[in-house]
């Protein structure tokens, strides 16, 4: 697999300007039933070393890793932590580890947000449009939207996460503005996560998606692996593709 060259804009009024672009280019329909197997992406960085990304490939129906990707980029190469300008720190490693890993996947499940972002293009969104894969964040905490009535306790509750200066997203039931994504609670009594779509794939399809996922933690199990991996190929100064038997 062989991406195109990610963009590296020249300042953060250049890099907003191609978000606002791109944005329109987004797809917001569509679900993951039938999908065989997806990528989950994470990434790792030490205090001014280089910036580590594992791609992990996730049978969906033996709920295993079957491969792993790694990629690093040198810590000069790296663009500026900012938020809501993630995908530019971020995407060319991942791209880089996609093309370590050597496979066509169905989908990337994203560490990070979708359309829940300031200008409706966040990492997963933008990694979306630009290799045309359907794509979609779960990130930790919360950039863009406000919850939208009373998450329960239970495991699997959701409420919507609204906008009213939304760039996309449907009309958010019960509020004013714009649906951006769902508050989740993926396991009893622990703090939610925030899922978003990212592209080719709906608001309910984007929420179905991350349920169905096995979890052993807060995080759906993809991407609890390769934040795993992209911790351990940090400190092991791991790289290229890791088959698992």
């Amino acid at each position: 697999m062989k991406f195109p060259p990610f963009p590296k804009p020249r300042d953060l009024a250049a890099a907003g300007a191609l978000q606002r672009e791109l944005v329109a280019q987004v797809e917001l329909a569509g679900d993951w039933s039938g999908m065989r197997s997806l990528v989950a992406l994470d990434a790792s960085i030490r205090r001014g070393g280089a910036l580590v990304a594992a791609a992990v490939l996730w049978d969906v129906a033996a709920a295993r890793v079957r491969a792993i990707g790694i990629a690093r980029v040198p810590a000069d190469e790296v663009f500026p932590y900012v938020p809501g300008y993630l995908s530019f720190r971020e995407a060319p490693v991942y791209l880089a580890a996609l093309e370590a890993l050597g496979v066509d996947p169905d989908a990337l499940l994203v560490d990070g947000q979708g359309i829940a972002h300031p200008r409706g293009l966040g990492i997963a969104a933008h990694l979306g449009v630009h290799t045309g894969l359907s794509s979609l964040g779960v990130a930790k905490s919360r950039l863009f939207g406000e919850a939208v009535g009373a998450l329960a306790e239970a495991a699997g509750s959701a409420v919507p996460l609204c906008a009213e200066e939304a760039a996309l997203g449907a009309p958010c039931p019960g509020a004013a503005g714009r649906q951006v994504g769902w508050v989740v609670r993926t396991r009893a009594r622990v703090k939610p996560v925030y899922v978003s779509p990212g592209h080719r794939i709906g608001m309910d399809g984007a929420l179905a998606a991350v349920l169905a996922l096995p979890r052993r933690t807060k995080l759906p199990e993809p991407l609890r692996q390769a934040h795993l991996w992209a911790g351990r190929a940090r400190r092991e100064g791991l790289v290229g593709r890791f088959v698992i038997e």
